[in-house]
C-alpha cells in the first residue's frame, strides 16, 4: 500500500504582511476572495507556503508554475491551463476544477479532496504519491497518469466505467 501525500507546510505569516493581491511570485501569505480568472501573467510564476480561499482563477493560464506548500480551499479552478506545472505538497479541497488542464504537470505528494474534475486533462502527467477523495472524474483525460494514486474503495467503485473505457474493457450486462 502506498504512502499517503505529505501535508503542504503552512504560510510562516508576518503580522504586518500585506495580503498580494497581484498573480506573481507569492510566499508565506493566506489570500481570501481573491479573483484571478483569465489572468496571464508571465510564465513561470511560484507560489510557496501560500494558502488560497474562495478564490476565482476560472481560465488563468499557469504554464511552468511552481506550486510548492499550497492549499487551495473552496477555489475555481475550471478552465485553468496548468500545463507543465511542478506541483509540491499542494492539497485541492472542494475545489471546482471542471476541465482544468494539468498536461505534462508533475504533481508531488498532491491531494484532491471532494473536487469536481469533469473533462480535466491529466494526459502526461507525472505522479508521485497522489491522491483522491470523493472526485467527481467524469470523462477525465488521461486516465492512466492515475496509475499509483490512492483512492477510497466507493471511489474507485463509482469510477469504474471511467477506468473500464481507458483499459478498452468492455462493459456487458
Amino acid at each position: 500500500m502506498g504512502k499517503p501525500p505529505a501535508a503542504p507546510y503552512p504560510p510562516e505569516l508576518e503580522e504586518t504582511a500585506p495580503q498580494e493581491l497581484e498573480l506573481g511570485d507569492v510566499v508565506d501569505a493566506v489570500l481570501e476572495d481573491v479573483d484571478w480568472a483569465n489572468r496571464r501573467p508571465a510564465r513561470g510564476v511560484r507560489l510557496r507556503r501560500t494558502e488560497l480561499r474562495r478564490c476565482r482563477l476560472t481560465g488563468a493560464e499557469l504554464h511552468d508554475t511552481q506550486l510548492t506548500d499550497v492549499s487551495f480551499i473552496e477555489c475555481r479552478l475550471d478552465l485553468v491551463g496548468l500545463r507543465f506545472a511542478r506541483l509540491e505538497r499542494v492539497v485541492f479541497r472542494d475545489c471546482r476544477m471542471d476541465e482544468c488542464e494539468l498536461y505534462e504537470a508533475s504533481l508531488e505528494d498532491v491531494l484532491f479532496e471532494r473536487c469536481g474534475l469533469r473533462e480535466a486533462t491529466f494526459t502526461g502527467v507525472q505522479a508521485r504519491r497522489i491522491e483522491l477523495r470523493g472526485c467527481d472524474l467524469v470523462g477525465l483525460h488521461g486516465v492512466e497518469a492515475l496509475k499509483g494514486a490512492r483512492m477510497p474503495w466507493n471511489d474507485v467503485l463509482e469510477n469504474a466505467p471511467l477506468f473500464a473505457h481507458a483499459l478498452g474493457i468492455e462493459i456487458v450486462d
